[in-house]
């Protein structure tokens, strides 16, 4: 059985998809854009910017879901230039504090929006 996660407080979903889908003690999160949720608008910014509030939603979705940070087993992280990693490393492990989660980093050729870093999770409750 499944039960679909909805945050106020991260943005709407921009096609047909949930923010998040709970499955058998698994929570699926679609992957995040910098949009913010009191506007639903993407508004570009710099990389750091957009990581910060990508993994924003991402807290929001997991913390609507009972849960934080500590639960997420496995990341995927899309960048529109490998050159911003560094900087995008650095948001998203000031969100973790140990046993980080599995990850890949790929460079993608476009994104939603022409963002620049899409992240989405997958935890366990």
């Amino acid at each position: 059985m499944k039960k679909i996660i909805h945050s106020t407080n991260a943005p709407a979903p921009i096609g047909p998809y949930s923010q998040a889908v709970l499955a058998n003690g698994t929570l699926y999160i679609s992957g995040q854009i910098a949009i913010d949720p009191a506007t639903q608008q993407y508004q570009p910014q710099d990389v750091r910017s957009e990581a910060e509030m990508v993994m924003k939603n991402l807290q929001a979705i997991l913390t609507e879901a009972g849960i934080g940070f500590s639960h997420v087993v496995k990341t995927n992280i899309f960048l529109a230039d490998m050159n911003d990693f560094a900087t995008v490393n650095e948001v998203y492990g000031g969100y973790f504090q140990s046993d980080f989660p599995a990850r890949e980093t790929v460079q993608v050729s476009v994104l939603p929006k022409n963002c620049k870093v899409e992240i989405s999770m997958i935890a366990v409750l």
